[in-house]
């Protein structure tokens, strides 16, 4: 059964948020904007030892294993990780859904626990799970929305924040006619009501179309290329690789690496390289054996290196030098993919180790 949410007392925003969404009527496009004078903290989400259990009827569940992570306030970050690797459960925990049982976590400089109200007011929350009353109209939706979160009437902005996310047509439409893809922005829109400078995006693009996940990434880089810090979790790694300026992967309840996007790509010192070539050939040369090259048919003669270890122009020299007739050249860099599998299998073999 879910826990109870506290929601935050009504107040003037000003007051209650260090940092305001504010929507230009001109473009409507969506822009977060500090406050005048506001003492911004360093870090929009800073996270230390945390730790939970389940009890479960085996026994208990560590969903989380002293979980130390830091996102600096202005980043558009990205959490990865497999399914059940406990993603769900650090974010239902930044949100007040479940109780930690152990460390400390801020949601904008705020303690989750010593100043519940202004960490809840300071984060937004797109959920994996379309949880939109059917029977209410997009802007009914998000009006409620605001009131519960103690936005007054005169500073509401339902319709500048429908019509940035592409809804404004539909602000009167019930909810349940509208499609997969639209329901989902309205989900984006309900977690921007009571502007806040931290969005958190958990899974928001699974089951979307195309056209709706680049849309929606625009939106977003938008947002955070002036001033929202956004967290993001995906099962899509080329989007946390094109997106993200930094990723941390999460795999057992526990943080394996955590780095800028451009530092965790250097990680992997392993490229490949495929020479076609415009002959036959029946064996690897001896001058290319060194090298491990393998046949992968008679035209195409393929090298897994490290090019910290074995410079592409050595393998290009020895294959000069064994006569080989070379017409085309194909190589493959190490993407965020290859980062990922080869952590997380690094992570299952230890815990079966452990075992």
């Amino acid at each position: 059964m879910a826990e109870a949410v506290l929601l935050p007392e009504p107040r003037p925003m000003k007051k209650k948020c260090p940092q305001a969404l504010v929507i230009m009527p001109d473009d409507q496009t969506s822009v977060a904007a500090p406050l005048a004078g506001a003492d911004l903290p360093v870090f929009a989400i800073e996270v230390k030892g945390l730790d939970k259990r389940y009890r479960t009827n085996g026994g208990e569940l560590h969903a989380l294993a002293e979980v130390d992570l830091t996102i600096p306030r202005g980043s558009l970050f990205g959490l990865l990780g497999p399914n059940g690797a406990g993603k769900s459960t650090l974010i239902n925990i930044l949100a007040g859904l479940v109780n930690k049982s152990a460390g400390s976590a801020k949601i904008w400089g705020y303690d989750i626990l010593e100043r519940p109200r202004q960490a809840r007011s300071a984060i937004g929350i797109v959920p994996q799970e379309l949880n939109i009353d059917p029977f209410f109209t997009p802007r009914e939706l998000l009006e409620l929305q605001a009131g519960l979160y103690g936005v007054p009437p005169r500073e509401r902005r339902s319709d500048e924040i429908l019509s940035a996310l592409g809804l404004a047509d539909k602000a009167q439409s019930y909810a349940r006619t509208l499609s997969g893809g639209m329901r989902r922005r309205l989900m984006v829109a309900k977690a921007m009501v009571h502007n806040p400078p931290v969005l958190v995006l958990d899974e928001p693009t699974a089951g979307v179309d195309v056209a709706f996940r680049q849309q929606l990434w625009d939106h977003v880089r938008d947002l955070n290329r002036l001033g929202t810090t956004v967290l993001l979790t995906t099962h899509y790694l080329e989007e946390a690789e094109a997106l993200c300026d930094r990723i941390a992967i999460i795999d057992h309840g526990r943080v394996i690496a955590c780095d800028t996007t451009k530092s965790l790509l250097k990680r992997l010192d392993s490229k490949s390289l495929t020479l076609v070539l415009g002959s036959d050939l029946d064996a690897v040369p001896e001058a290319l054996k060194v090298f491990k090259g393998e046949l992968a048919d008679p035209r195409h003669l393929i090298f897994h290196y490290r090019p910290s270890k074995s410079p592409v122009s050595e393998i290009l020299s020895a294959a000069t030098t064994a006569g080989l007739q070379i017409v085309d050249i194909v190589t493959e860099e190490t993407d965020l993919e290859d980062i990922f599998l080869q952590l997380t299998r690094r992570g299952q073999a230890k815990g079966r180790d452990e075992r």
